[in-house]
């Protein structure tokens, strides 16, 4: 049995409509009522999560932003941040300026986003969100930086977003025409492995399940690593495993039969 398992969220838990099935907050439960935990890994902000909390468990423990953030569910509190601040982070965009063009750039930080004039957020943007020059609105460390860019070749924008990130930051992406920084070292696999090592968990006894490259280092670091069958083929590539489609309740298929849960509670 595991020691705990990390699970990636939209395109990997959650249904393409974002939402959770009743199969799998029954799985959740279970798991959870074993004594393994399930930590939530994703690269969604705080203020994304508040509709699944209630799910998360009694540990009440979660990594959101990437890795950049460490949440207390238990006590809606934030044990944790690591950000990139504005002096490195401008420094940044202009790098990055001249090599993606057309780019625009945002900032999420703990309290929302801040958004340069012309950038398109395709999720609905907090009321009161700042807009103007990144000199301007960016006030506090970042969770991440935002790099908008439409109408190319996602892999190969990206392959020269990190070239030219190179050790400033940690350059990934979940999703079509937006790349994400962290701040240096930021990744979902350090949050995770500090969070293993105060819970004296080991990576060989952890699980963890993804489906785009902001997965792929915390697949990396566990010991038993899943890719859905909906994933990006770079994620099926590196896992050790795949699972059934995050339609088809993959995760909770396999969390079931990793916890020795009766088939039949994934219906």
């Amino acid at each position: 049995m595991p020691g705990l398992i990390a699970t990636d969220l939209d395109g990997t838990l959650l249904r393409s409509d974002g939402s959770l099935s009743d199969a799998t907050r029954r799985v959740l439960a279970a798991v959870e009522e074993a004594g393994v935990p399930v930590v939530f890994v994703t690269g969604r902000p705080v203020r994304w999560m508040e509709s699944l909390w209630e799910v998360v468990g009694a540990h009440g423990l979660a990594i959101v932003s990437n890795g950049a953030v460490l949440y207390d569910v238990a006590e809606r509190a934030v044990r944790r941040v690591d950000g990139l601040h504005q002096t490195s982070g401008l420094d940044l965009v202009e790098r990055l300026r001249g090599v993606v063009p057309g780019a625009r750039f945002a900032v999420e930080c703990l309290d929302g986003l801040r958004l340069e004039t012309g950038f398109h957020e395709s999720h609905r943007v907090p009321a009161g969100s700042p807009v103007g020059t990144l000199d301007d609105v960016w006030d506090e460390p970042a969770l991440k930086l935002l790099v908008r860019h439409d109408g190319a070749n996602p892999d190969e924008v990206h392959a020269t977003v990190a070239e030219i990130v190179g050790g400033g930051g940690v350059a990934t992406w979940s999703m079509a025409g937006l790349i994400e920084i962290s701040a240096p070292g930021v990744t979902k696999a350090a949050a995770l492995a500090r969070l293993c090592d105060d819970l004296g968990v080991a990576a060989a006894d952890t699980v963890a399940f993804g489906d785009m490259p902001n997965d792929l280092a915390m697949l990396g670091w566990v010991g038993r690593s899943y890719a859905v069958a909906n994933a990006h083929p770079a994620v099926l590539a590196a896992a050790d495993h795949t699972a059934d489609a995050n339609d088809d309740e993959g995760v909770a298929r396999v969390m079931a039969r990793l916890v020795g849960l009766p088939d039949d509670l994934v219906q």
